[in-house]
């Protein structure tokens, strides 16, 4: 894994000033690479590549980058790993090609050379986010994998093109002025992170998932699509498989991926939180090496969000080699502070703290760690389809006025109240943080149900309010497509999830967190030949008896026994709320203090009902101290 960046001044320039600025650039990657970093330079055309190198595939001087290809005609900075890369070089073996070294890095630079850049990529199976410079067609490529698990921006400004893996590349390039976005603010404060394809500034832009990116001589910037997501899955046709041939099939190219992504010249081992996917994960591993399996997860000693011991349970049951470490608050507190130097645009998913502790923890002992993220999105695990699913046959059909009334019955206990009765419930049934649910669920009765889905998944619901001078951009979730091309709810909430929430939220989130420690973290379950079998199966192979991952479940049973597996939800937190009003309070009072990007005086009201305990405000507030903490640091003059 590692981190590229790069800049093309289109007047040219002097050898000496671009690699000095590559250079710079590069350097601000050093986490994502930190075993060797080197720029190129073709000072004529004014092109300058610059890369930061984490050794996983051939370790030696051969897979080294920038590289150029045999013929001379392509210079790559490439950051990911490529899955079928052995047969891919085979077949240009075939064509009397001779390899220098056994990278992927090299495979990628020689298809693109036979092949050129867009088939290539087409046959391409991996995760990745690449550059490309064709010598011979004065132009520059960048890519950008189908599911976005490796990011890329990039932005013109003036007479230069910049674009760099983090945006702290691009802030080293001289000559530019980075501006806070306010439209960009407004969408974070909706979902806590910023959507694709906007940036937090203006005129910087995440290149999508999918998305090739071709810039001529002139300037001119020509975008393509070699992976439609959208369009696979609303076209998607039905496999006619019986149960019994969907699981078998499921298995194997689960399999075929595990065993693909275990490829690595260093030690590799895996997250395991004792839940479906990451269980998967670790079975799959083990069932094919027949080795000990290195797994790591870390606990927490508060109630509600502690998986460890169903981890321990797990990893004893396959046979691993199990890692665990127990989390004190002040180790995670610790983190907080300098939450933005790894996201260096304002993001506010709270599981960024675990995920952190994780990286670090599975750092110490491996490079490389397979990871269960994309099977709620895949095999439809979140609750709020089910919630979705409970909402449209019971109270679908219900007149408003009922409705309006039902929500006004579940708004009159507090949270607190909610919560106090969620402890008397069986602890197998329990819901964590029952209270906030009740009052969301009264939000969403009277909405119709593309409104409530977007009413679910947002932390601010009218951030425009908040944000003086913000204009949220209306992105896919506003799409009246989606109802049309996706007539089920459920498969239209996956869908609005994979293009959206699963690239800018749950994968950026993976991405930092590893890449602050110079982890390599593979994600098995978004091999895409996966992700589009997935969508061939009918709802009925997901969601039964009001739970999610059906056919996952029928694979993992033949590895690891139901009782282990088989609990409600908990998902990957800690407690955030109690830490505002404890140990955290000192910290936010002086962010809440000056909160220029926002209005002050709904976060004011937020946070004195936070203090008080009236309501559990620990979202909205989290992502208000997340964007302040980031100003501080990023754009304060």
């Amino acid at each position: 894994m590692c981190g590229i960046t790069g800049l093309w001044q289109f007047a040219g320039g002097t050898a000496e000033t671009l690699e000095r600025e590559a250079q710079a650039m590069t350097a601000t990657l050093a986490h994502r690479g930190p075993d060797a970093g080197a720029v190129w330079v073709d000072d004529a055309a004014g092109v300058a590549l610059g890369h930061r190198r984490l050794s996983i595939l051939d370790l030696s001087p051969s897979g080294a980058q920038p590289m150029l290809s045999s013929d001379g005609r392509f210079v790559l900075v490439y950051n990911g790993e490529g899955y079928n890369a052995q047969e891919l070089r085979s077949e240009l073996e075939g064509r009397g090609l001779h390899f220098r070294g056994h990278s992927d890095t090299e495979v990628l630079a020689e298809g693109f050379a036979v092949w050129g850049v867009e088939a290539t990529i087409r046959r391409f199976n991996g995760m990745f986010a690449f550059a490309a410079w064709d010598r011979a067609e004065r132009r520059l490529w960048l890519g950008r994998d189908r599911l976005g698990i490796k990011p890329l921006y990039w932005a013109m400004t003036g007479q230069r093109l910049l674009f760099g893996s983090e945006l702290k590349a691009l802030r080293a390039a001289t000559g530019w002025t980075p501006q806070v976005d306010r439209d960009a603010v407004s969408a974070f404060l909706r979902h806590n992170y910023v959507p694709a394809p906007f940036t937090i500034y203006r005129g910087v832009t995440k290149l999508e998932p999918g998305r090739l990116l071709s810039v001529g001589a002139d300037g001119n910037v020509t975008k393509s699509v070699y992976w439609d997501g959208y369009r696979m899955m609303a076209a998607a046709e039905p496999a006619h498989l019986s149960e019994a041939e969907a699981i078998d099939q499921l298995e194997a190219l689960l399999t075929d991926s595990v065993q693909r992504q275990m490829v690595s010249d260093v030690a590799l081992g895996a997250f395991l939180s004792g839940g479906v996917d990451s269980s998967m994960v670790v079975a799959l591993m083990r069932a094919k090496t027949g080795a000990r399996v290195q797994t790591f997860s870390i606990g927490f000693n508060e109630a509600g969000f502690d998986e460890s011991a169903h981890a321990a349970a797990v990893a004893r049951h396959l046979g691993t080699e199990h890692t665990e470490l127990r989390v004190s608050p002040s180790h995670a507190l610790d983190l907080v502070p300098g939450l933005c130097e790894s996201w260096d645009e304002p993001f506010a998913d709270s599981s960024q703290i675990p995920t952190r502790l994780l990286a670090e923890l599975t750092k110490k002992h491996v490079s490389v760690a397979l990871s269960g993220d994309g099977g709620d999105e895949l095999f439809a695990g979140y609750n709020r389809y089910f919630c979705s699913m409970r909402l449209k046959k019971t109270i679908g059909r219900v007149p408003r006025p009922i409705r309006n009334a039902l929500a006004a019955g579940l708004r009159l206990p507090s949270p607190g109240m909610w919560d106090n009765v969620a402890r008397l419930m069986p602890k197998r049934h329990r819901l964590p943080q029952l209270g906030d649910k009740a009052h969301k669920l009264a939000e969403v009765l009277s909405l119709d149900e593309m409104a409530s889905y977007r009413r679910l998944v947002s932390h601010w619901p009218d951030p425009d309010a908040v944000v003086p001078g913000g204009h949220e951009p209306k992105g896919l979730l506003w799409d009246p497509a989606l109802e049309r091309d996706f007539p089920d709810s459920v498969g239209r909430m996956q869908a609005a999830d994979t293009l959206t929430y699963l690239p800018d939220d749950i994968l950026t989130k993976v991405d930092r967190a590893t890449m602050a420690v110079s982890l390599e973290a593979r994600v098995p379950l978004l091999d895409h030949r996966l992700v589009e079998f997935a969508w061939t199966l009918p709802l009925s192979m997901k969601v039964r008896d009001g739970q999610g991952k059906w056919i996952l479940r029928q694979v993992l049973y033949r590895h690891v026994p139901p009782a282990l597996i088989d609990r409600p939800k908990m998902g990957f937190g800690v407690p955030i709320g109690a830490w505002l009003v404890g140990p955290l309070r000192d910290w936010a009072e002086d962010l809440l203090r000056h909160t220029e990007l926002v209005d002050p005086a709904p976060v004011a009201k937020l946070w004195s009902e936070h203090l008080s305990g009236t309501r559990n405000w620990q979202y909205p507030l989290w992502d208000i101290l997340m964007l302040e903490s980031w100003r501080r640091r990023w754009a304060a003059s």
